[in-house]
């Protein structure tokens, strides 16, 4: 019975300790499972907080979830954010110029200058603290590694887009969900798919295809060849390229007078030289009161045009979505019997979708004739 007893009193203490036990363990597992709780939860915001991407390059890029500015490696990834997310433009690539101010709303017009290429301005973005970087350009590896190279050099992700001008669509879908903004960005993507689609319908029998010469610079003597991704415009509205010449490493060519003269094209169309505040239109008036360039089909015809160009040239320099209003208006200029589109009209959609401005009357006239 004592045996019992002792039995039973160990038995009961026993009992009592594992209890004891039991209820202290049990608040320290339930701090383990709200750290690990919170562990989880932290892991998601931060998961959260950052995405991956496939950029237009075939580049796996870790991105900001939240994109609030970006920074334009070069004037066409500026136009290219300007016209789809123009309030996270970080800055423009050089200083605007009053034609591109007078079609540009003013809150743009004091956004500064980072520039571009070997005069970027690196302290003074990495001081602005941009999301990302935006890079438009030929895809291939050059492009691959000058990203990798911004990207470390501003230690925040580059992303690459397509320059090539029949992914425009593409390009702006990719953007729209990249940075959130997928009505816009269709919006934008259908209007340069449109276009294509004109351009497409257009039956020009080849008798009838136009024979175009495309200058640039001071004299117009430098010129983009069949091939040149500066020349593509021309191409895609089926006009012919008389500078079927060897393209070289180059994008474009300098050529002499007599080369000019030898060629003899149906239309000449200029762009200037910015850099010396020479526009397309006094470059050909330039070539049309030229001696030695009387002889010229294009001169004796008064087919020598300007190119348009604000707030940016309607067909190259630079080479971005700009380009998709030049379609509209080269093709109207040199195929005005084969077109299913009004010119004017597209013009304005263009300008209202693209540019966020509605041109009246009087703006339409003066950008066909070069004076804004």
């Amino acid at each position: 019975m004592k045996h019992l007893k002792q039995f039973t009193a160990m038995f009961l203490c026993l009992a009592m300790t594992m209890a004891l036990f039991s209820g202290c363990a049990a608040p320290a597992d339930s701090k383990t499972d709200g750290a690990q709780t919170e562990q989880n939860e932290e892991k998601k915001q931060a998961d959260a907080s950052v995405r991956t991407i496939t950029d237009m390059a075939g580049r796996t890029v870790e991105i900001p979830a939240k994109i609030d500015s970006v920074f334009s490696a070069g004037s066409a990834a500026a136009i290219y954010l300007y016209t789809l997310v123009p309030d996270l433009l970080l800055g423009w690539n050089y200083e605007l110029n009053e034609i591109e101010k007078s079609i540009i709303p003013e809150k743009y017009h004091s956004l500064p200058n980072f520039g571009m290429g070997d005069s970027i301005n690196y302290e003074a973005v990495i001081a602005a603290d941009p999301a990302i970087a935006l890079n438009v350009g030929n895809i291939n590896d050059a492009m691959k590694s000058d990203c990798d190279s911004l990207s470390e050099r501003l230690g925040i992700p580059v992303i690459a887009v397509d320059a090539d001008l029949k992914a425009v669509p593409d390009a702006y879908r990719f953007m729209g969900e990249v940075f959130g903004a997928e009505e816009k960005a269709e919006k934008l993507a259908a209007y340069a798919e449109s276009t294509f689609d004109d351009i497409e319908k257009m039956d020009v029998p080849d008798e009838k295809k136009i024979r175009i010469y495309y200058g640039n610079g001071e004299g117009s003597l430098e010129t983009a060849p069949v091939g040149s991704s500066h020349a593509q415009l021309i191409d895609l509205v089926r006009g012919i390229n008389v500078a079927d010449l060897e393209l070289g490493d180059g994008s474009r060519v300098q050529i002499s007078p007599e080369q000019l003269l030898a060629w003899n094209p149906d239309v000449i169309i200029v762009v200037g030289e910015p850099k010396a505040s020479l526009s397309g239109n006094a470059a050909a008036d330039a070539i049309l009161n030229h001696p030695d360039y009387s002889s010229l089909k294009a001169v004796q015809e008064n087919k020598v045009y300007g190119i348009p160009n604000a707030p940016f040239n309607w067909v190259d320099r630079p080479a971005g979505p700009n380009r998709i209003v030049g379609i509209r208006w080269l093709s109207g200029l040199i195929y005005p019997d084969y077109l299913d589109f009004d010119t004017d009209k597209e013009v304005r959609e263009f300008f209202s979708l693209f540019y966020h401005v509605n041109l009246t009357d009087e703006q339409l006239e003066k950008l066909y004739n070069g004076t804004i």
